[in-house]
């Protein structure tokens, strides 16, 4: 297969119209507040993911015979901060809602703005919330579009009333007070039932790689120990979109480290599965 650049899995160019699913690359770093590198995310994502064999065993098919995949162009953000990329991110998939967007970060602070626009179409809408954090910070190092604040503002600014949680393994105590107080939902890997009853018929995908524990995954911001590993993500990928409408998802906080390919390969192959689950006959 002739391999073309800047899309994703290497396949040929297809109209974003024509496409059921589609790569936004969300090249924002504005907010990481330990570790850098998420601007260079999803071009490293997008390189690795031309390696993945597009056959995917589990499923018996390749998955692009199945699913039209398309890559829309790169977000120009320029020296856009955190808040001030809000609309730019949410203008750009705007006019993509009636298809499933993966976007590919960049920062966890582009998920509120994403989050948003589907919203907007399913009024339902809940969040399946990947990471080591809570992120439900009012604000953080002067600012409430920080990434350690993105889930709170799902909740406040786009009235997400339903976030499931999935590895949190660190919150400050601030957090912990708001969660016990407003009775926010938390997410067990080990209990799948709870993980399905507790998000409504439509639901969005966030998906902090530093859920998994550092020792699968180092390269991101702000690494946690004690995280899920490769099968558990994929346990629960396979259930959530086999029980529920998912509508859109990101994956975002990868920090690529130079010489050390695999975890940009781990993200795509992340990205590619959570396609596949979607859309298999």
């Amino acid at each position: 297969m002739k391999i073309t650049p800047n899309n994703f899995l290497g396949i040929a160019e297809i109209a974003p119209t024509e496409a059921e699913a589609l790569i936004l690359p969300v090249p924002l770093e504005a907010t990481v507040s330990y570790g850098k590198g998420t601007r260079k995310g999803p071009e490293a994502i997008i390189k690795a993911s031309q390696q993945v064999e597009l056959y995917d065993h589990e499923l018996g098919y390749e998955v692009q015979d199945q699913v039209k995949i398309g890559t829309l162009p790169a977000v120009d953000l320029g020296d856009e901060g955190a808040e001030g990329a809000q609309n730019i991110i949410a203008e750009t998939v705007k006019p993509w809602t009636d298809k499933f967007v993966l976007s590919v970060g960049g920062e966890h602070s582009i998920t509120p703005a994403l989050v948003g626009e589907y919203k907007k179409k399913y009024s339902d809408l809940s969040i399946l919330y990947f990471d080591a954090h809570t992120d439900m910070r009012e604000e953080w190092e002067g600012t409430k579009w920080s990434h350690a604040c993105a889930a709170r503002r799902c909740q406040d600014n786009h009235g997400i009333k339903n976030i499931v949680w999935v590895g949190i393994r660190n919150t400050s105590l601030g957090e912990q007070q708001y969660i016990d107080k407003n009775q926010v939902n938390y997410g067990n890997k080990y209990d799948l039932k709870k993980i399905i009853s507790q998000l409504s018929k439509n639901v969005y995908i966030s998906f902090d790689i530093d859920v998994f524990d550092v020792s699968t995954m180092p390269a991101t911001g702000t690494p946690e120990p004690g995280g899920i590993n490769w099968y558990q993500a994929m346990e629960i990928f396979e259930a959530v979109t086999r029980e529920k409408n998912v509508v859109a998802a990101d994956v975002t906080e990868c920090a690529p480290i130079p010489g050390f390919h695999g975890y940009d390969f781990l993200t795509a192959k992340l990205a590619f599965k959570l396609i596949g689950y979607k859309f298999r006959k």
